[in-house]
């Protein structure tokens, strides 16, 4: 039974969509809260070129942000048009939606099988992984970076209030940080740093892990690991699992940072042997939960 709880763990569910075009694309099936046609939207005056405008939904305005325009593939639809469908995610604590040409079907994969963009081909802008389904080769979303460049993300400068005793106890420490979103890791970056924080930056869990065993070996180990889940290669509950079988790595802190919701993830992670799951992203939760860990 462990070992079948374990693979399902392992597993992706992926929403295929494309955008009038040959090309799917994928999102995590946990991401997404309904799909819907595309209803009358109450256009936004001097808002981002790629946002259509604001349907409310049951009574909550959710900002809708064409894709097409939003990653540069495919033809935006007209002014005035919505064709398609909406895919309403919920992620870092709020709700948006993404129109798309068409909505295809849900596929289960391996996240062993979820590789790197490859290099040299121009995917890795907006696709955080490829995987192969059917023999097409599906390109995953990175959703943390169309919606930090569509959506005006907030400014933690001034939000980080921690005591100076909390303050001078994290000044030096060290934290890997695991995200396979650039913008996660900047995101991340720009919290930690002016707290007198080193982050070391890795992209999955496979090279985290390699990274990890090297550190040790020096004698150099870091404070905590601050991991993703979803990731290509390598997720954070397998991330996990080897730093906890690693007698090396055991007593590390681990923080999942997800933007995944849901008591479910967090029972996953606290399985894995994480020591505590935070929802992304606000910079002062951050803050605080790795104040937690490093100033006990």
């Amino acid at each position: 039974m462990a070992n079948q709880a374990q693979g399902s763990e392992d597993r992706l569910e992926l929403l295929l969509f494309d955008l009038g075009g040959t090309q799917r694309f994928g999102i995590n099936v946990l991401k997404v809260k309904e799909i819907i046609p595309c209803p009358s939207l109450t256009r936004l005056p001097q808002g981002h070129p790629a946002v259509r405008g604001v349907a409310h939904l049951r009574g909550a305005p959710v900002t809708v942000i064409e894709l097409t325009e939003a990653i540069g593939r495919g033809r935006p639809q007209p002014e005035g048009e919505c064709d398609g469908s909406i895919i309403i995610t919920e992620f870092n604590r709020s709700m948006q939606g993404f129109l798309v040409h068409k909505v295809d079907r849900i596929v289960h994969c391996d996240w062993k099988k979820v590789l790197p963009p490859p290099v040299g081909t121009g995917l890795g802008s907006y696709i955080t992984g490829v995987t192969d389904v059917d023999g097409a080769l599906i390109q995953i979303l990175d959703v943390e970076k169309v919606i930090g460049e569509v959506i005006e993300p907030v400014d933690p400068e001034g939000e980080l209030q921690l005591d100076e005793g909390e303050r001078a106890r994290l000044q030096g420490r060290r934290v890997m940080v695991v995200d396979d979103s650039l913008v996660a890791r900047h995101q991340t970056a720009h919290t930690l740093e002016p707290l007198g924080m080193e982050c070391l930056m890795v992209r999955d869990g496979k090279e985290a892990l390699a990274a990890l065993k090297s550190l040790a070996g020096e004698g150099a180990l870091v404070d905590m690991v601050l991991s993703d889940i979803e990731m290509p290669e390598m997720d954070g509950y397998t991330l996990t699992r080897e730093i906890r079988n690693d007698p090396a790595l055991q007593h590390l802190y681990v923080l999942l940072h997800t933007s995944l919701n849901g008591a479910i993830n967090t029972e996953k992670a606290h399985k894995a042997g994480a020591n505590d799951v935070l929802t992304k992203f606000v910079p002062i939760d951050l803050a605080h939960a790795v104040a937690r860990a490093l100033c006990a």
